[in-house]
């Protein structure tokens, strides 16, 4: 065997960690089209249920500080992502920050929870019609963490499904029509897309386009906020109001 010497890169990559729910099949993907290329980000899954209930999620708070501790530990963060709504919701996003810090070298961690508020704030959002995949029981805590935050939801609809491996296949055309009878109620500034696997990246840009308002999703705004914290350029067309102007 010949040995031979070798080089070593300078540790100066920025580097975004995420938790992904272990059946969600959208964030991923979602963020690898939102995160730059030139940005490392490393992926981790959370056991969660097949199924959404308030004890699955509760479970999470469990199994996150594990998780957090299989995303490569030789360098720090520039942030840490949580991917789930209900889930932060239900913990808590400052429990589920507590955990993740202790199990990964980052000074940062959001999720979509506290990415929402973040960008109802810089938008100067206060009145939210939201479009949830989950029964109604799952869905209040979100309603209540926000109301405690100054957004009101006085526009809510669902499509009553809990299991994961249904909500991401409920079809583009159903999440355009219930957003677009939600928006047409009134009384709002805002529509919010809840759920980090339901496919609602690519419908953004029409919906701001029928509705005549700001559209938030989680995976949208969990994607600015970590590049927000990150230092990183937001500016990106095709993705909404939220990149195109924050």
């Amino acid at each position: 065997m010949t040995d031979f010497p070798y080089d070593t890169l300078a540790a100066d990559e920025l580097r975004i960690g995420l938790i992904v729910l272990q059946a969600d099949e959208s964030l991923e993907r979602d963020l690898r089209q939102l995160i730059p290329a030139q940005v490392n980000l490393l992926v981790s899954r959370v056991p969660s249920g097949d199924e959404v209930t308030p004890d699955t999620l509760r479970q999470m708070a469990q199994d996150l500080p594990a998780a957090a501790r299989l995303l490569p530990q030789a360098q720090r963060y520039a942030v840490v992502g949580y991917g789930c709504t209900s889930g932060a919701a239900v913990i808590g996003p400052a429990v589920v920050a507590k955990l993740i810090r202790a199990a990964a070298p980052t000074p940062r961690v959001t999720n979509p929870v506290t990415a929402l508020v973040a960008a109802c704030t810089t938008m100067g959002l206060r009145r939210l019609a939201i479009l949830s995949p989950y029964v109604a029981g799952v869905s209040d805590r979100l309603r209540d963490v926000l109301r405690c935050n100054g957004i009101d939801t006085p526009v809510f609809g669902s499509f009553n499904e809990a299991r994961e491996d249904r909500v991401v296949r409920i079809a583009p055309g159903s999440i355009m029509a219930a957003a677009e009878a939600l928006a047409q109620q009134g009384g709002v500034d805002g529509v919010f897309l809840s759920c980090t696997n339901l496919r609602t990246l690519e419908l953004i840009a029409a919906l701001e386009a029928r509705t005549g308002l700001p559209v938030l999703s989680s995976n949208q705004a969990l994607g600015w906020h970590m590049l927000r914290q990150a230092g990183v350029d937001t500016r990106l067309q095709g993705y909404g109001r939220l990149f195109a102007e924050c």
